[in-house]
């Protein structure tokens, strides 16, 4: 009952915070919530289980993936707003106030990669899955991966209109999740 609970309060506060691009079905934001609410999904069914035998070697990995992606989140998140220069006054519903940025950032772990903060989602997935595999963690975990591939091409569709040649220079250069290989 707790889960419920915990998932249909996880669920509306990303109904809440999505609200203008769950209207936008072609926004990165569409896809971006149906990643979240699988995130949320792995994390409820999830929960009981993160330190059962916690010094196999299974769930060392997990840990491993975990801190990565609270490091690269907290990173990025730090990258984009220290040198994106959001502008709030931007009128785009459909972006949240942190990715109204004005200038293309491409140092910190945005010269590697296009997308570290989906990359940490990702690394937050499979260290989720990693807790506890059953058939229902692998299939959010894949559901996780592939809306979070279609939140990163729509959004580098919208960074190719807002910041024109420089983005398609910078796509050239990076890769979307993991550094010099995808």
């Amino acid at each position: 009952m707790l889960e419920l609970v915990v998932f249909l309060l996880g669920s509306l506060g990303f109904i809440l915070l999505s609200r203008q691009s769950l209207t936008q079905p072609y926004s990165h934001g569409f896809p971006r919530f149906i990643a979240f609410e699988a995130l949320l999904g792995l994390v409820v069914i999830n929960a009981r289980n993160w330190f059962i035998d916690p010094f196999s070697l299974i769930q060392i990995v997990s840990w491993a993936l975990l801190l990565d992606a609270a490091f690269l989140a907290f990173h990025a998140f730090w990258t984009l707003h220290t040198y994106g220069a959001p502008n709030p006054a931007i009128q785009d519903d459909s972006r949240l106030g942190m990715e109204k940025t004005t200038k293309l950032v491409t140092v910190g772990p945005y010269h590697f990669i296009r997308h570290p903060m989906y990359a940490s989602l990702l690394c937050l997935a499979w260290g989720i899955l990693l807790k506890h595999i059953s058939l229902l963690s692998a299939l959010l975990a894949i559901l996780v991966s592939l809306t979070l591939l279609l939140t990163a091409v729509y959004e580098e569709r919208e960074n190719l209109h807002i910041f024109g040649e420089g983005y398609a220079a910078y796509m050239q250069q990076t890769k979307r999740f993991i550094p010099f290989i995808f």
